[in-house]
């Protein structure tokens, strides 16, 4: 038998956190803590709903999330097509089941998870005005950050091309790939003017340049772009088979771009990559503001796929940086813990703070 404990917890931002749809400057998840009553054993996992994004981002998230963990109890196993209109849900908790049955945070056995071997990632630019993304990409490079993403469509586009110059004067597209995400501030009349402006600075693929929901509109794009196209918030909400089916035939994007929190958990990414290599579609994988909990389990299970499929845009440049609180806070390491599987004291429910901490909190 297995019982699940419901943590929510408000999370804030450093430093405002800036797309094409607004500002973040807080956020809400529910930690789940899973135990199996006969053995003691427990998982942890993170249900992280992004605001006004995510298909589950509902008023009542707190009592849906409640019942499909009491249901979890009452089955002794997990849901799946029950839970596949929440994947944030799904995602907690098939990696507090994850975290549960390694007994430890090592939940693959890979040479990622065993510290042997990294994983390729981006260095993300959030956006700003001119002065803050031109200041970011300096850090960026300095870096040696062989892959950077620019969020587009905040501020006017002129500058934006001239940030994107600034990285070619200095880098070669052999040295710097280079990739953007519009995150669908483009319009259907004028994203082809801009993406033959964009395509002067040899850009790898550029994320939703318009609006999900127009797919007629987005498969003329992907057809006539001059680079490729990566779908991302297009996968938001398509849940079934059927309809993932439908959706790459019918625009057949270059690229789709997958988060666990948004595109029905690790089970759900796992089929939106077998259909679109089926269908010749790259894809990667990407986190959508976890923290240390669900950017381990990402992670990790990242580094169980594929090379070839994926290239991890964990934004690992803004770990560091992003929220206040630390994600493991209210599960803070026991005093003289020598076992891997009591890893945690969740009675102690109080957020703490570190400077050293490599996560999206201090």
């Amino acid at each position: 038998m297995y019982t699940i404990k419901i943590i929510p917890k408000t999370l804030h931002f450093k430093q405002p956190a800036g797309t094409s749809r607004g500002v973040y400057h807080t956020r809400k998840v529910w930690y789940v803590l899973l135990t199996d009553t006969q053995t003691g054993k427990y998982g942890v996992g993170e249900c992280a709903p992004l605001p006004a994004l995510s298909c589950d981002d509902l008023p009542d998230y707190s009592e849906i999330l409640a019942y499909h963990c009491h249901q979890t109890e009452l089955n002794g196993y997990l849901d799946y097509e029950a839970l596949r209109p929440y994947p944030s849900m799904l995602f907690g908790l098939e990696t507090a089941f994850a975290h549960l049955k390694a007994g430890n945070l090592q939940f693959w056995d890979t040479p990622f998870s065993k510290g042997e071997k990294g994983i390729p990632i981006n260095g993300l630019i959030w956006m700003g005005n001119f002065d803050e993304m031109y200041s970011r990409i300096e850090e960026k490079m300095k870096l040696g950050f062989r892959c950077i993403k620019v969020k587009i469509g905040a501020i006017d586009f002129n500058k934006e091309l001239e940030l994107l110059e600034h990285i070619r004067q200095h880098f070669s597209p052999e040295q710097i790939e280079l990739r953007v995400d519009a995150n669908g501030a483009f319009s259907p009349a004028d994203a082809p003017f801009k993406l033959e402006s964009l395509h002067a600075f040899h850009i790898h693929s550029i994320e939703q340049p318009i609006r999900a929901g127009q797919w007629k509109e987005m498969a003329t794009l992907c057809q006539q772009s001059p680079f490729p196209i990566a779908l991302d918030e297009e996968l938001i909400g398509i849940n079934t088979i059927a309809r993932k089916i439908e959706l790459l035939e019918t625009i057949r994007p270059q690229y789709i771009i997958l988060k666990p929190s948004l595109h029905g958990g690790i089970q759900g990414a796992t089929e939106w990559i077998k259909l679109a290599k089926e269908r010749g579609i790259g894809s990667w994988v990407t986190s959508a503001l976890e923290s240390n909990i669900g950017l381990n389990a990402i992670a990790q299970w990242c580094a169980t796929l594929s090379p070839e499929l994926v290239c991890f845009s964990l934004i690992i440049s803004i770990i560091r940086f992003i929220y206040k609180e630390i994600a493991y806070g209210f599960i803070q390491r026991k005093k003289n813990q020598t076992s891997t599987n009591s890893y945690y004291d969740i009675a102690h429910d109080n957020i703490y703070h570190s400077k050293s901490s490599t996560n999206y909190y201090h």
